[in-house]
């Protein structure tokens, strides 16, 4: 299958396009370090996925043009197209993973990819971040060696709007509460259904769910069930034009929008900037507290955009919470490299597998997020051996209009509901693929 890729090289504050590739031996004499990049700019996810690669981008010109890389180290990095689609995913992987001397791990934008790739990572050596998504159960780092679903994970985010809404309405009313989950109809999609089950059948609440088939335009007959059932609360686990859609019907049949709570995917300005005043009160999860801005936006700015340089964008989406997401990804990126760094060699390209490493012992606390600028913008990170995660945590956002505003105070996962399930299913896929667990010694 065809597959647009742009190559996106920095050094020495120059940009090379995809034309330049014979000049690669031109970077033999410096250190580079190569960060492939998978996005979806086009295809139904687009108004998601535009912002969140910008902000990947730009995050990763802000260290090569601010620090000159990582302690002198310079980034490369190329984006591969993938559309939201399995297949190009793999294919971008495969045409990606061993450039530039291996690379340092791939960010998958997909939960679908994330699958398909679990696998493979292993065999290949390669790490797999998907911060806020992909294989909840992955937390468990001595089942998944590969993958680091840091910060938090679906099963996060279904259980933090359960425990809003029992605080809305009050822990003893929870039982009495119909709870409906409007899902894209895919592995994305699906991937809070065992956390809810779990929550509705020890709380007693009643859940219903309600499928639709992506690219989620046509939703009316969903709609039209949910005004006969009027559910209490709906819980949107929808992207891209799926959740403007909603919204829509979700006004034609009179459901108030401030009974629902989006996914953070489906929570950023491109899906209700259109839809203004109409979609006032609907409320999105925000993983840590990517509603507010912090000195890495200034920093940003005035470095990158200001100057002409940056994303392709530039400042077009700065300061939205899916381009800060997109730039938290990639500053976990860089700070895995760095960690990898202070134990096998600075000033030195790091192998997939010490970047792994790196992923495994990271440590960011407060008075580093502060030096990197994304204070106030999350909350420290510690991940080990047998965690991957790190802490969740998250808070709920409102749309008021006009923007996006945080509402609600901090909120982390019920360990009672998540734990066993993350037990569990590692358990059933190490058992399915044949793999030892490792001993971590924490």
């Amino acid at each position: 299958m065809e597959m647009r890729t742009k190559l996106k090289v920095l050094a020495a504050g120059l940009a090379f396009t995809a034309t330049t590739l014979a000049l690669a031996p031109a970077f033999a004499a410096e250190e580079t370090q190569y960060i492939p990049l998978l996005a979806y700019r086009t295809g139904s996810f687009a108004p998601l996925g535009i912002p969140w690669a910008d902000g990947k981008q730009d995050y990763l010109h802000l260290v090569n043009e601010r620090d000159g890389g990582v302690n002198g180290v310079k980034l490369v990095f190329e984006e591969c197209e993938t559309a939201y689609a399995t297949d190009r995913g793999v294919e971008c992987y495969e045409r990606m993973k061993g450039r530039h001397g291996g690379a340092s791990g791939f960010d998958t934008q997909s939960t679908g990819i994330t699958f398909a790739l679990t696998d493979k990572a292993i065999v290949d050596g390669v790490p797999i971040e998907t911060m806020g998504y992909g294989l909840s159960q992955s937390a468990n780092g001595s089942v998944f060696k590969w993958n680091f679903p840091l910060l938090g994970t679906y099963w996060t985010a279904a259980d933090v709007m359960i425990q809003d809404i029992a605080k809305r309405v009050g822990e003893d009313k929870l039982k009495d509460q119909r709870i409906a989950l409007v899902y894209h109809d895919s592995p994305y999609g699906k991937e809070p259904i065992q956390l809810l089950q779990a929550r509705a059948k020890e709380q007693g609440f009643t859940l219903d769910l309600y499928p639709v088939t992506a690219p989620g335009v046509e939703q009316k007959s969903t709609w039209l069930q949910i005004r006969q059932r009027r559910p209490d609360f709906i819980l949107l686990w929808s992207a891209g034009i799926m959740t403007p859609t909603a919204l829509r019907e979700a006004q034609a049949v009179g459901y108030p929008r401030d009974k629902m709570y989006g996914i953070w995917w489906a929570a950023s300005e491109s899906d209700v900037a259109d839809l203004g005043a109409s979609a006032k009160g609907y409320k999105g999860i925000t993983i840590h507290n990517s509603a507010d801005h912090g000195e890495v936006h200034k920093q940003v700015k005035e470095l990158l955009h200001d100057q002409g340089k940056g994303a392709e964008n530039r400042g077009r989406y700065l300061g939205t919470l899916a381009h800060t997401r997109g730039m938290m990804i990639s500053m976990l990126q860089v700070e895995a490299i760095r960690r990898a760094q202070e134990e096998f060699g600075k000033g030195k390209r790091m192998t997939p597998e010490q970047v792994r490493w790196g992923f495994e012992n990271l440590d960011l606390t407060d008075e580093k997020l502060k030096e990197l600028g994304f204070e106030g913008i999350m909350r420290p990170v510690k991940t080990s051996c047998s965690n991957h995660m790190g802490d969740d945590w998250a808070r709920i956002a409102e749309w008021d209009g006009n923007k996006f505003v945080v509402v609600s105070d901090w909120y982390q996962s019920d360990k009672h509901f998540v734990d066993p399930l993350v037990k569990e299913m590692a358990d059933r896929y190490a058992t399915e693929k044949r793999i030892t667990p490792r001993e971590c010694a924490e």
